[in-house]
This record gives C-alpha cells, sequence and structure tokens, in this order.
C-alpha cells in the first residue's frame, strides 16, 4: 500500500495544488489536520480536499478553532487574526465539514497510523526528546505520523531513540526497518517553518517499507498577494517566502 502524506496545508491554495500535481504513485491520501488556518483560500482548499478520492482526515487546533468547536483564547496574536478572518470567510458547510473532522490518532492499518500534535493529545507539539519519548510509549502502530509543529522531523526507536536526519532536499528517503518503531513528520504543504519555503509532503510504501519527504516549489507570488489582498496580517505572506 502506497499512501500520500499530507499535513498543515493552512488553506495555501497554490502550495497544494503543486502537491497533488506531482507524479507520485501512490493508493490513499493522509490528512493529518490544520486544513484552515494562515492562508486566504479556506473554502477553496477544503473544496479541493473534499473532491479527492480515497482520503482519511484528522483534525488540527485550526480546524477546530476556525470550525467554531473551541474558542480562540489559545492562540497567539498573528493566528488569532488569521483564523478569526477564517472563520467569517468559511461558507456554512465548509464550517460543518471542518467541525466534523475526527480527532486523532487515527490507525490506518497494521503498520501505520496518524495523529496531529501527538499521539498522546492531538495538541501537543513535538520538539524535544520527552515529547518524542512519550510519544512512542503511546504508539499502537510501527509507523506514526504526525504534523503540527510544520517541521519535518523522524524518529527511531528499537534498542535506543535515533534521530534520522536532517532531512533535507528535494526527496530524503527512510528505510523502515521491521523491528523499529518510527515517529515522522512528514513536513507542512502549506505553511513550511523549517527554513526551506517549497513545499513537503509524504509518500510511504508499505511493501517496500520506505517513507519519502518530498518537497515541491509552487507560487509563492500569488499565495502572498492572496494574503495581503484578503487583509489579512502582512507577515503571514512574508513568512512563505523564507519557510518561517
Amino acid at each position: 500500500m502506497r499512501y500520500r502524506v499530507l499535513s498543515d496545508i493552512h488553506a495555501n491554495l497554490e502550495a497544494l495544488e503543486a502537491v497533488l500535481g506531482q507524479p507520485d504513485a501512490f493508493d490513499h491520501t493522509l490528512v493529518l489536520g490544520d486544513v484552515i488556518g494562515y492562508g486566504a483560500d479556506p473554502n477553496a482548499v477544503v473544496e479541493r480536499i473534499r473532491a479527492l478520492g480515497t482520503i482519511t482526515f484528522i483534525r488540527g487546533n485550526h480546524d477546530k478553532v476556525g470550525s467554531g468547536l473551541e474558542p480562540v483564547a489559545g492562540f497567539n496574536h498573528l493566528a488569532r487574526q488569521a483564523i478569526q478572518w477564517t472563520a467569517s470567510t468559511l461558507t456554512p458547510d465548509n464550517r460543518e465539514w471542518v467541525a466534523a473532522l475526527p480527532q486523532g490518532p487515527v490507525q490506518i492499518d497494521d503498520a501505520i497510523e496518524i495523529c496531529h500534535g501527538s499521539p498522546f493529545d492531538e495538541d501537543v507539539y513535538i520538539f524535544d526528546e520527552l515529547d518524542v519519548r512519550q510519544s512512542f510509549a503511546a504508539v499502537r502502530r510501527p509507523v506514526c505520523l504526525f504534523g503540527h509543529t510544520h517541521v519535518p522531523a523522524a524518529f527511531r526507536m528499537a534498542s535506543a531513540l535515533e534521530t534520522i536526519g536532517p532531512l533535507r532536499g528535494e526527496r530524503f528517503r527512510i528505510a523502515l526497518d521491521a523491528g523499529s518503531h518510527y515517529l515522522v513528520n512528514c513536513g507542512a504543504v502549506g505553511q513550511p517553518r523549517d527554513s526551506d519555503p517549497r513545499a513537503a509532503y509524504g509518500i510511504i510504501d508499505t511493501e517496500d517499507r520506505t517513507l519519502d519527504v518530498v518537497r515541491v516549489r509552487y507560487d509563492t507570488a500569488t499565495a502572498q498577494a492572496k494574503i495581503i489582498a484578503a487583509g489579512l496580517p502582512e507577515v503571514l505572506a512574508q513568512r512563505l517566502a523564507i519557510g518561517r
């Protein structure tokens, strides 16, 4: 089985289209949350991914707040401005669809589970070794895919904990050893924050036991212009050019 892995699209239609236009073969798409927030195309992005074929979704924190499931109080100033605009822009039908996205973690098959933040809490960021060890203690499948941080990262747990990478370049391949457990973030489609502005996504093959983290350029200038035209904070446009 080959899965395409998308996370943190954040209403960036240009980045999403660039990723969807790539020639990778796959059987099923996994979306790890934060479909909306920050970007200027929440309705177009929701409608685009709703129209895809076989796909499994889970929600992210921006999806919860933007659809009205949770208050905006926990967001910083920029995120608050963006999600309030998003909430006012979503159509009723798209808002209802976003609100119905399931909570992670979700077990996909015998090999893979997905979550947004971490397998023990959908809102927790996986940043340091303690976060990683707590996550490995909570996983139920050999490979756990997560998002939320917008930074590609990979960890292997066998006899000891190992950090893989850094996951740089146009395509970084991870060989998935039998008997090991993996915790992998394939990066953000629409809001990269690892100083690489290219959209990031993943392809995982459970038969070949490989996972590729892929980067692709997209029309950043158009995405930036839409953010500014929508009246969103200009810094949200500026950060797309630097991947921060």
